[in-house]
């Protein structure tokens, strides 16, 4: 592979100011991974070792049922884990001060991995129960053909020969090093540059440096030294004992030292590193120096930006700044008039609905306490019907506050290790580690949906962790150390939906805003509360003092109780942000429509569609009595349409010289939405006739993004282009790269790079200005993505695609551009942010994926933040764990709302450390596995090559099931053997590799594949896994059995199939749901009874070929198969279009394609899959 290209997030080669993709961290590369306290230095992992080629042939695999393997005798699963103790409480809007409990009540014992109960939104229902054993097929001969067997059987995945290292003895296959940031490659690059215009509302980076694009291979053949699983630590290093697995089963541990409720414990800190000092023997006082390594560090620099007072008390001489700190508030008056501490729900969709009582759990002990202070509790909940996946969301991680009841012999489960958290010493097996063989178990998708794991915490932590929709980590269980991680083979990695649309978000207004003084980390619900007056951070470890405002609870309008601040309680959470966190005015909302309006435009019949959406949703557009738009239309020339108030009509005003673009009349171009509202609707009503008549072939779109930028720059704002071709005058003219006869034939794929790097430096540009770029690509010829889909990548916009886009030829695709234009401009929007991601210390972040520009190490510059939008991130072990119990990872987004309020949303999220990798398998999160590795391999495709991607994902799965079988598996017996929580792995991989970003082998336009891999990328995880892995239901045969009823809807609730033609019947009806289009595949023998009341329509030849919307037909079996429809339509932001289609349709070749389990002429079956890996894995 080359050096460049793979990890120089914000662009290519060290000659640019600015650089995006995934970018690498300095800090990271100071130190070789794996080097740490008392350990030798360890290899990075080798994600994929060199794997024999697998022999091609037609004989390589059974073409008949399988084979399956008797199992060993002495093999016996364990009994599923106990059923979750986690009771979610419904939303409230308000909280109520809580009435006092007599007594503590022993609280129940935490058991580990417990599966919250419900259905987690946004996640597809995957319904079904295991089914009889059946011998599988390769195709089934019902309803297509089956694979003649003298037909050439589908190559293998091809091991590649590169070789990453020079004088390397034998040649490795592609791979990623999962933990590790590469080896530092030349001098480092400067990764940004001071805007040149206004100045953000947050504070601008000082030039930081990062490592130059490099090579993410590295590998070694060493392997790292063994670990030991089933060996007690040694005395004195930190951990208890633990059992081989980690789990532990509630109701059997022995009983605890007593220690009295409510003691600070003194020898001991709640977590982190255990003092280093001599302990002392009574509580310290509240205003004492702190203890042991609870020391200050040196005070950081001061920020060039700002600076001035602690939230907390500082002396003069320690700023509060932090060098690069995107929230730096400036000095905090400390005897002045301070603002009022309000809490409320600003945010609840569900107003109206009473809320619990205020929390009173809390992590540390205090030396004494006042009167009272103990003996709270929240008084019962209301009922209230919401809907079941909005309740899922809230179940365990979102509930309602928790009272916390203290043992009253022992300490709080907040204080114990997460093993003798969960009170048992048992070694039994947990479900997650049940041994699957997955050559003779055929029926592995689950009755409900993939659960991700839950964390092994105490359960007064767990139940405010955030919730995995928001923020997930690849393992929810981190390993202490990076050789563990690299023998584990597993990627270390989080996935975030930082602006998520929240049911429930808690809304703190207050003029203190309490953050760690060194890291500047927020007050969450994993710091410790050494006594009323301090307060441990849970990222670096340093005690801060609690600010005299903060001891004041709003919530329960008492005093001397922090720990049950709604900042304490919650961890998502969601300030308004005072002036000393502002720069500028906060900036208005500010939309600018740059429509094609050539003669390939008009002919589609777009203009028409998006003037009247506009039209339809203009008060609805995000903003407040500041909002200003534009409009901007080009062909071969560019228009501008002077809009200023008192005008009779609007005015356009054409620039013809588009290679020295200039503005106009400046100052009437943006107008204010309110006071101009009448020339805006006038000019939306006259633009789709003003262009019908024109011939203008040709397209300006690189000018018309200048003036956009011209226009845009001194306020910032989001641009909103339309283009329908590709672009073939002026700068940014791009040519035809795809050669149609090449689509299916070539083994690499070529052009999935820029052609020019107009658009990426025209994008870092506007994100410097705080502009956003949203492209939408309405085309059904070539338009290179590719390059243009760099404006919006680097500005952090998005990219909409509709191929084949006509308004009369295709009306589905206007259906679905109608809905996903209403959504666009209607929903939240947040200006002008950042999003900075922080860890406890040890722990370091190398890699971004998603849209953004990369400022610094841990900083994301987002000119447009979206409820859309998702991010990943790479992460790597740079010190040893080994002194820690629990790690934590909060993100803090900073962004100005559409109403001018400057808001600060933070999540924090709580794991374990463990140190066996039978505990690291146990917590792997197969899908956001999966995820992560989708984000790894777009680009690997990019910097490398497609078939390297492809590599690279095949041996991610026999890398990581060879490292359980060699280490985690007691018993060898014949198979391929996977934990139950990885079950899912191999499906996944293969469905990655059948996806149209990744497939080869069939037909697959170049701008489609593009699209796919930008989805992939940008998508949030929930969205990402039904594109990769769709559903399959049977709807022919609908019941109320089992369904959800939701607003007086019965919801049925169809079992999931595989995905194999051997489950579609010919008198059947099955509906797909592949994320972004729904099919409804209608066998040629349907039930009768199904298109009558269904479809409407007499029998199979009656059914029509362009069928996208379902009649509305009075009858039972329709209205479950629209609600049902409907439902699974309301769990994502967008449209998914739906097709129905028979055998003789132009749609059946698309859906067919998502079969995944079933060979093709180009790709292996799920089975023959299987044997591959089995071969590798036993080598």
């Amino acid at each position: 592979m080359s050096s460049a290209g793979f990890n120089s997030q914000n662009g290519a080669g060290g000659s640019q100011a600015y650089v995006n993709g995934p970018s690498q961290n300095p800090v990271a590369l100071q130190q070789p991974p794996g080097v740490g306290y008392n350990m030798a230095h360890q290899a990075p992992y080798n994600a994929m070792q060199a794997k024999g080629p697998m022999p091609p042939g037609p004989g390589l695999y059974h073409s008949g049922p399988y084979q399956p393997v008797p199992p060993a005798s002495s093999y016996q699963p364990s009994p599923p884990p106990p059923a979750s103790s986690y009771h979610p409480s419904p939303p409230a809007s308000s909280y109520q001060p809580s009435p006092p409990a007599s007594s503590y009540q022993p609280s129940p014992p935490a058991s580990s991995y417990q599966s919250p109960p419900g259905q987690p939104l946004l996640t597809r229902p995957l319904m079904g129960g295991p089914s009889p054993h059946t011998p599988p097929q390769s195709a089934s001969p019902s309803p297509g053909p089956r694979m003649h067997p003298a037909q050439a059987t589908p190559p293998p995945p091809a091991v590649s020969t590169n070789s990453f290292y020079p004088q390397q003895q034998q040649p490795a296959a592609p791979a990623w090093q999962y933990g590790t940031a590469p080896p530092p490659m030349g001098a480092p690059i400067p990764m940004s540059t001071p805007p040149r215009g206004p100045m953000g509302n947050h504070v601008n980076q000082a030039a930081s440096s990062s490592a130059p694009p490099q090579s993410s291979v590295g590998y070694s053949s060493t392997p790292p030294a063994p670990v030991f699983h089933n060996a007690t630590q040694p005395p004195g290093t930190g951990m208890p004992p633990t059992s081989l697995h980690g789990y532990t089963q509630p109701g059997t541990a022995p009983p605890m030292t007593p220690m009295a409720p409510h003691t600070y414990q003194p020898g001991r800190s709640p977590y982190g590193p255990p003092p280093t000092g001599h302990p002392p023997t009574g509580p310290p006082p509240p205003t004492g120096p702190p203890m042991g390594n609870a020391t200050p560090p040196p005070p950081p620099k001061a920020d060039a930006h700002c600076g001035g007072a602690d939230n907390s008390t500082l002396s003069p001489t320690e700023p509060d700044s932090h060098e690069g700190d995107i929230e730096c508030p400036g000095p905090v008056a400390d005897n002045g008039p301070q603002a009022p501490n309000s809490y409320n729900h600003v945010d609840n969709k569900l107003a109206g609905l009473p809320q619990p009582g205020p929390p009173s759990r809390h992590l540390g002990h205090y030396p004494s306490l006042p009167p009272g202070y103990q003996n709270t509790s929240a008084p019962p909940n209301t009922a209230s019907p919401i809907h079941p996946a909005m309740q899922a969301a809230t179940q365990p991680y979102m509930q309602g506050p928790q009272p916390y009841q203290q043992q009253p012999g022992g300490p709080g489960p907040a204080q114990l290790s997460p093993s003798l958290a969960a009170l048992s010493l048992q070694s039994t097996t947990p479900e997650a580690l049940r041994v699957v063989n997955l050559l003779q178990e055929r029926n592995l998708l689950p009755v409900g949906p993939v659960i991700p794991p839950t964390p092994c915490l105490p359960q007064d932590l767990q139940k405010v962790n955030c919730h995995p929709e928001v923020f997930r980590c690849t393992l929810s269980s981190v390993p202490q150390t990076q050789s563990l991680l690299n023998k584990a083979k597993l990627p270390l990695g989080l996935l975030l939906h930082p602006f998520k649309d929240l049911s429930q978000l808690p809304v703190v207004t207050s003029s203190t805003i309490v953050r760690c003084r060194s890291c500047r980390t927020y007050i969450n619900p994993f710091v410790s509360f050494l006594d009323q007056r301090r307060w441990k951070c849970n990222l670096c470890y340093r005690v801060n003092d609690v600010p005299e405002e903060f001891m004041y609870n709003p919530v329960s309008r008492s005093y001397g109780e922090p720990h049950k601040r709604p900042e304490v309680q919650n961890a998502t959470i969601e300030f308004i942000a005072p002036s000393e966190y502002m720069l500028r005015p906060p900036q208005p909302a500010v939309y600018l429509f740059i429509l094609d309006v050539s003669h390939n435009a008009v002919e589609t019949g777009y203009l028409k569609v998006v003037c009247q959406s506009l039209l339809d949703n203009i008060n609805a557009l995000p903003g407040d009595s500041r909002t200003k738009v534009g409009f901007i239309t080009f062909d071969s020339t560019i228009h501008f349409y002077n809009l200023q108030e008192g005008l009779s009509q609007p005015q356009m005003l054409i620039v013809s010289d588009i290679e020295d673009i200039f503005l106009p009349t400046p100052d009437s171009l943006l107008v204010n939405l309110n006071e101009c509202k009448e020339l805006v609707q006038d000019l939306l009503k006259s633009l789709p006739h003003l262009f019908e008549k024109t011939m203008e072939t040709q397209s300006a779109l690189g000018p018309a993004l200048q003036a956009a930028f011209k226009l845009l720059s001194p306020t910032g704002g989001r641009m909103s282009v339309f283009q329908t071709q590709l672009p073939n005058i002026g700068v940014g003219a791009l040519k035809s790269r795809e050669d149609p006869n090449q689509r299916a034939s070539a083994k690499d794929i070529q052009h999935l790079s820029p052609a020019t790097d107009f658009y990426k430096k025209l994008a870092l540009d506007c994100s410097g200005q705080q502009v956003a770029v949203d492209l939408f690509l309405l085309s059904s010829q070539y338009c290179d993505l590719a390059s243009l889909g760099c404006i919006s990548r680097y500005s952090a916009g998005s990219v909409y695609y509709y191929p084949s886009y006509h308004h009369h030829h295709n009306p589905c695709e206007v259906d679905r551009f109608q809905r996903d234009l209403k959504r666009y401009i209607t929903r939240k929007i947040g200006f002008e942010a950042v999003m900075r991601i922080r860890c406890t210390k040890g722990l370091s972040i190398h890699t971004f994926h998603g849209n953004f520009f990369v400022r610094s190490t841990d900083l994301l510059s987002l000119p447009n933040v979206n409820p859309d939008a998702g991010f990943a991130v790479q992460m790597s072990i740079e010190d040893n764990l080994v002194d820690m119990q629990v790690v934590s990872f909060q993100a803090a987004l900073l962004y100005t709302s559409s109403k001018g309020e400057r808001r600060i949303r933070v999540h924090t999220m709580c794991l374990p450390v463990v140190n066996s990798l039978s505990d690291i398998f146990a917590g792997a999160d197969v899908q956001a596995i999966t995820g992560l590795l989708a984000s790894m391999a777009v680009d690997r495709s990019v910097s490398a090559s497609l078939s390297d991607a492809r590599d690279a994902m095949t041996n991610a799965a026999i890398d990581s099931l060879a490292s359980y079988r060699q280490s985690v598996l007691t018993i060898q017996q014949p198979g391929l053997l996977v934990p139950a929580c990885l079950k899912l792995f191999p499906l996944y991989i293969l469905a990655l590799l059948k996806q149209r970003a990744f497939r080869t082998g069939t037909s697959t336009r170049l701008d489609d594949r593009v699209f796919a891999m930008c989805q992939l990328k940008y998508q949030p995880l929930a969205y990402v896994m039904l594109m990769i892995h769709p559903a399959l239901y049977r709807v022919d045969d609908l019941t109320d059995e089992g369904a959800l009823n939701i607003s007086e809807r019965t919801i049925p609730q169809p079992r999931v199939q595989q995905l194999s033609v051997e489950k579609l019947g010919r008198e059947g009806a099955f509906l797909m749901d592949a994320g972004m289009v729904m099919y409804l595949w209608i066998g040629r023998n349907c039930n009768p009874n199904f298109l009558t009341q269904v479809l409407g329509v007499p029998n199979y030849t009656a059914v029509p070929q362009n069928l996208y919307v379902l009649p509305e037909l009075d009858t039972a079996e329709s209205q479950r198969t629209r609600a049902f429809i409907g439902w699974l339509r309301e769990q994502r932001p967008f449209f998914p279009t739906l097709h129905v289609i028979r055998d003789d349709s132009q749609m059946k070749a698309s859906f067919m394609q998502n079969m995944i389990e079933d060979r093709t002429e180009s790709a292996l079956s799920y089975y023959e899959f299987l044997l591959h890996i089995q071969q590798q894995v036993s080598k």
